[in-house]
């Protein structure tokens, strides 16, 4: 079983409220879930405004198919989503 891991820290620009940071987290946490099929959460930076830190997960056999479907999924973020990356980390683990 191999687990590939994702993190990325976000600047939110367009976020004046915790309201509007976290419709932008749960559009980014949701298509993750429904696209890539992997987990995700706000994992750090809760309660900052323009600030977020955010992780997914992905099981599968293969350290190589999960590593591209989560690079899929950053460059779905660079594309789609109205946020500066700050960090990214991509990595897997073999148990």
């Amino acid at each position: 079983m191999v687990v590939s891991m994702i993190q990325l820290v976000m600047e939110i620009p367009e976020s004046s409220s915790l309201k509007d940071k976290r419709r932008i987290v749960r559009s980014v946490k949701d298509k993750f879930q429904q696209r890539f099929r992997m987990s995700a959460a706000e994992i750090d930076l809760q309660e900052s405004l323009s600030f977020a830190h955010i992780g997914g997960a992905l099981v599968s056999n293969s350290k190589t198919f999960g590593e591209s479907v989560l690079a899929k999924a950053f460059a779905m973020v660079e594309k789609d989503i109205p946020v500066r990356i700050q960090d990214v980390s991509i990595h897997s683990e073999e148990f």
